[in-house]
């Protein structure tokens, strides 16, 4: 007897399905129907539960960029230092995208940036992982410049990233996390006197 899936499980399937399809194929290549092959399902049951395909990318972008930032957050919650939160953010960022490339390559991959709508998608999801990094920088700044320094974290890690997914070599996130923390905590730290003042 088939056990008959929840509408909960048959959505996460789908989402999971569409997010190997749209990172390897992109939004305009990937149809419905290859979703729906995918998980051996007929196209009518994706609209069951997306009214459209732009309805079911929008919503992959909002997951995936969710997991991301609560990645980020739940590393760096446990301390307050200073230099070892940023490392741990960092740390967790790197290491989410070792273990989701295919979400990575969804969000910031470039091809959903052509879509107005889908780039706004994006902004909010950059928006919003600065707003979990700006906490972690412990420096005596203004908190607009506190802002600024959160975005200029997040390109940094995007551009090194993007060049670790690209290049095609296996890397090590602690490695590499703890590396783009330390150059941070440095660039952080000649912008006020920092707020942590155990030498490290």
């Amino acid at each position: 007897m088939t056990t008959r899936q929840s509408s909960g499980d048959r959505r996460e399937q789908i989402l999971n399905a569409a997010l190997v399809a749209f990172s390897h194929r992109g939004y305009h290549e990937t149809s419905m129907v290859d979703i729906a092959d995918a998980i051996g399902v007929t196209k009518p049951v994706l609209y069951q539960h997306f009214d459209s395909k732009r309805e079911l990318y929008l919503e992959l972008l909002d997951v995936v960029g969710n997991d991301l930032i609560a990645a980020i957050t739940k590393a760096a919650i446990d301390s307050d230092d200073g230099r070892e939160q940023t490392e741990r953010g960092m740390i967790a960022y790197f290491s989410w995208v070792l273990a989701n490339q295919d979400a990575f390559n969804l969000l910031f991959g470039g091809g959903a940036r052509l879509d107005e709508e889908f780039a706004g998608a994006i902004r909010r999801v950059e928006r919003a992982i600065a707003d979990a990094i700006a906490p972690l920088i412990a420096a005596d700044i203004s908190e607009s410049v506190r802002r600024t320094m959160a975005y200029g974290l997040v390109g940094m890690s995007e551009s090194v990233s993007r060049h670790l997914v690209a290049s095609g070599d296996t890397f090590d996130p602690v490695d590499i996390g703890r590396q783009i923390g330390g150059l941070a905590w440095a660039g952080l730290r000649s912008l006020g006197q920092s707020r942590n003042t155990q030498p490290r």
